[in-house]
């Protein structure tokens, strides 16, 4: 199989993007590229240093200071802020609550646009995020636009906290967190959500992780055959 073969996955928050993708890219033997933890990681870095979004000549010399890497560990990917290990921090609700403001920064959104890029032209990756299909990778040989009704997608997001110990959060807050995320990453003047024309849209509101990831698999076997992992 040849090399930089891309496959991009868009769509709302809290839509389980990551878990196709790297489950997709485990099956395929392809790099997992989770883009969506790069803007948490900047958001992280912001919070930390006090950045405020408002402040563009701090916005552009913070991204000179942030270096991003993703390493793989127990079959799963992780990432590091300058050489710190922060997957677990990401995830939590103070960087929830800020990582769309500062993902709709053009000097972030190009930046981190930048090192995806580098990323995938000599690897055969997965990508999850917003406007990978559109923005990122709009050459790539397939794409898929997950959605899921917001409420079924607050309970997933819900759950995921409290399985990592968040007793503070409430379901109505997590509700009105990814209420919040959609109007802004769907208005965003910089990358806006929206389906790409091309993109296969994936509905997983009704249905299980493994039957999302079948139904992946089948579309990308027909759109890049053959797939063969121990070829790659």
């Amino acid at each position: 199989m040849r090399k930089n073969l891309v496959v991009a996955i868009d769509g709302y928050s809290s839509c389980g993007k990551s878990t196709l993708a790297k489950a997709l890219a485990k099956k395929l033997g392809f790099i997992y590229i989770d883009s969506g933890a790069m803007y948490r990681a900047v958001t992280l870095y912001f919070i930390r240093n006090q950045i405020s979004c408002a402040d563009e000549l701090a916005v552009a010399d913070a991204l000179q200071h942030i270096e991003l890497n993703f390493h793989a560990r127990d079959y799963e990917s992780h990432i590091t802020l300058n050489g710190e290990e922060v997957s677990e921090e990401i995830r939590q609700m103070p960087v929830s609550e800020n990582v769309s403001e500062v993902s709709a920064q053009k000097l972030v959104r190009r930046e981190m646009v930048r090192q995806q890029q580098r990323m995938g032209k000599s690897k055969n990756i997965v990508m999850d995020g917003r406007d990978i299909g559109t923005t990122v990778f709009p050459d790539a040989q397939i794409k898929f636009f997950m959605t899921a009704d917001p409420k079924v997608r607050a309970e997933r997001r819900f759950r995921e906290l409290q399985s990592k110990g968040d007793t503070t959060t409430s379901l109505e807050n997590v509700f009105e967190n990814i209420a919040h995320r959609d109007y802004a990453d769907t208005t965003r003047t910089e990358s806006p959500l929206v389906r790409a024309d091309d993109a296969i849209i994936l509905d997983n509101t009704k249905i299980t992780p493994q039957e999302q990831l079948n139904f992946a698999l089948d579309k990308v076997k027909a759109a890049i055959p053959p797939v063969n992992p121990d070829k790659n």
